[in-house]
């Protein structure tokens, strides 16, 4: 069997890893694996695992992009793969396009990743529109039943997506030289108990709610803010931190922007927070801290309270409610309730439930 995978680029992001994870696997298993995508830092990657990279501008999000159909039409028809999988908005209108017009007998089947809770439209109606329509999370399955009705509910599979035990375990312990290099650049932590929020700096990931909570917590605690923060994004940082400075809590949370060693922060943080102000569609930090025995206090919607509700109830909190996450953080600064996970969130289940279903389709 020939898959291949379609995306705007390979560079970082979740998307991105979903991509490179089964392309590798696709290979293991004997079948071929191509990807298309603008290129990108995970290309060398990809390649070493040996699938194949086709580089066109699938990217651009404007009109021009639709004359990429043609140019699709042809790669397919050379090709001949079994599988086209779509991973985004637009480079799955340009795969659906293109293959529309092909010979019926020369088709691949369609199959298509909901990613996220994309703006509810006729543009992301294409996501739906597959022979086999893949969501992360079952709550990413209601949101498509519940907005696009001639979506059939058989037509959609939930495929969690899920972590590799072997590299998140509660064994797992920063190594000396991280450790040094931690406290170097973080002298302020030392000592404290970490409260983490991991996320890119943006309202939806709730830094006032850990704000205020670290307000109500004594001095032993300290908040990290784990995310990078887009140009755009600028003058919202710059307004949280002129409200840390009006709450006195400016020697309190510490900025450590994007992090490479995200596995080592959550492994030496405390009490993991996920305050989302709108449901997420997976929440895979939230997995990662778990797996590696850090206990999560989150809201209890969307993917993250799945993960919640299957892995550690007792870190499920009502949006909102900072005095009991403010309880549960110090509860479990003292004592951790068992933690079962990744329970049924693992990569090889995430890898092999997809390849099983492309065998399914074709």
């Amino acid at each position: 069997m020939k898959v291949l995978q379609i995306l705007p680029e390979l560079n970082s992001g979740g998307v991105e890893r979903g991509t490179l994870e089964l392309a590798g696997y696709l290979v293991e298993h004997g079948h071929e694996s191509v990807v298309i995508s603008n290129g990108g830092s995970m290309v060398e990657a990809l390649e070493a695992a040996g699938a194949r990279h086709i580089q066109m501008p699938v990217h651009h999000k404007s009109p021009k992009a639709l004359l990429q159909v043609r140019a699709l039409r042809r790669v397919l028809a050379a090709e001949r793969p079994s599988i086209l999988h779509l991973r985004s908005r637009l480079p799955a209108w340009i795969g659906y396009l293109a293959r529309k017009r092909m010979d019926r007998d020369l088709q691949p089947v369609l199959v298509s990743t909901v990613h996220g809770f994309n703006s509810v439209n006729a543009y992301s109606r294409i996501m739906t529109m597959a022979e086999r329509v893949i969501a992360v999370s079952g709550c990413i399955r209601e949101h498509v039943l519940q907005h696009y009705p001639g979506c059939p509910g058989e037509n959609i599979h939930v495929i969690p997506r899920g972590v590799d035990p072997e590299i998140y375990n509660p064994d797992h312990q920063p190594d000396d030289h991280w450790r040094s290099k931690w406290e170097e650049d973080f002298p302020e932590l030392q000592g404290r108990k970490l409260v983490t929020l991991p996320g890119r700096i943006t309202r939806l990931k709730g830094h006032e709610d850990l704000f205020d909570i670290m307000g109500k917590l004594p001095a032993e605690f300290h908040g990290v803010v784990a995310g990078g923060t887009h140009p755009r994004k600028q003058s919202y940082l710059k307004e949280l931190q002129s409200r840390l400075s009006e709450m006195n809590l400016g020697k309190r949370v510490t900025f450590i922007g994007q992090r490479r060693d995200m596995r080592d922060v959550l492994a030496e943080s405390r009490v993991v927070v996920s305050l989302s102000q709108s449901p997420e569609s997976f929440g895979r930090t939230t997995l990662e801290a778990l797996s590696l025995g850090t206990p999560v206090i989150g809201y209890h919607h969307g993917g993250v309270g799945e993960i919640l509700r299957s892995c550690f109830p007792e870190g499920q909190v009502q949006k909102g409610d900072l005095s009991r996450a403010v309880q549960l953080i110090h509860d479990f600064a003292e004592n951790v309730p068992p933690i079962q996970a990744p329970g049924d969130f693992t990569l090889d289940r995430m890898l092999s439930s997809t390849l099983s279903l492309y065998l399914g389709a074709v």
